[in-house]
């Protein structure tokens, strides 16, 4: 398995697990008698599609970056010892929160991001759906840390690769709740909140294999039932036009710098919060007008 910075590869004997998951997915719908997001799917897979050339960049972009970290490394993390590994996961999974956070929480890394929170159904096919903009937007930075730790880039790099992996079964409205490994894992019924468009979820439970950091960093959200969970991008129409959907967020940044007044509100569209930025509020208030 080969990933740096996000762009994972998968082993081909994986891939007959995800067909099959999808495959059992779509009975599941068709059990309930639900229509499957068919559209979204595709426009999933076209995505998927796009972001192979884009995996090469990536990589031929953060290789030189790891490798030079890691020659400069203040220690070495021995990783045939069960600690080195212990410290490989939670080290791999501290960057992995803070970087989803960034992702949600200042907009030039949103830019990418929003890409995967754009499907309005939540389905397996979801997770296929990740930016194709990760070199320019440098979420990737939150690892170089632990190359200067002492951590090998290859191993951060497989140990993020199961951290996405995993995450591929979380996208599903399939899974009900888990009982007591709700406590610690991240679960599809944390991952539906996380998706979730509504003003009460938005922001909550960026965890990858556990949700111990949301917990200790209060960004952990539940499910209410007085509130349905509501998916796609909040005051954003969605498309199936995968160009669109990977370009809009970069298009109506570009847009907000060119009509914002002066350095520092310029910087605040491009770094701030996306729900500050121009084209948000505009919609919000468009929403607003009878």
């Amino acid at each position: 398995m080969a990933i740096l910075g996000g762009a994972s590869v998968l082993p081909l004997k994986f891939y007959p697990f995800v067909a099959a998951a999808v495959a059992a997915e779509v009975a599941w719908y068709a059990a309930r008698r639900r229509p499957y997001p068919w559209s979204e799917t595709a426009t999933s897979v076209a995505v998927l599609l796009m972001r192979i050339p884009m995996k090469l960049v990536l990589a031929g972009v953060v290789a030189p970056v790891a490798w030079y970290a890691w020659t400069h490394r203040i220690a070495t993390v021995p990783l045939d010892r069960w600690w080195g590994l212990t410290l490989l996961f939670a080290g791999e999974e501290f960057c992995y929160y803070w970087g989803h956070r960034l992702g949600h929480e200042v907009r030039w890394v949103w830019a990418s991001h929003s890409v995967h929170h754009s499907p309005t159904a939540l389905h397996l096919a979801s997770a296929f759906r990740l930016g194709v903009t990760e070199v320019l937007s440098c979420g990737w930075l939150v690892y170089v840390p632990l190359y200067f730790l002492g951590f090998n880039p290859v191993a951060v790099a497989a140990m993020l690769a199961l951290n996405l992996f995993y995450q591929f079964w979380l996208h599903t409205e399939a899974v009900g709740t888990l009982g007591p490994l709700e406590w610690v894992l991240n679960t599809p019924a944390h991952h539906r909140v996380h998706h979730a468009s509504n003003p009460e979820y938005l922001d909550r439970n960026y965890g990858g294999v556990v949700i111990v950091w949301d917990r200790l960093f209060s960004t952990f959200g539940q499910a209410s039932p007085d509130a349905p969970l509501t998916y796609g991008l909040a005051h954003v129409a969605p498309s199936a036009n995968p160009l669109v959907v990977c370009l809009r967020e970069w298009t109506a940044m570009a847009r907000d710098v060119a009509r914002a007044q002066g350095v520092r509100a310029r910087l605040r569209q491009l770094f701030g919060r996306p729900g500050d930025s121009l084209s948000a509020r505009g919609a919000s208030l468009r929403q607003d007008v009878p």
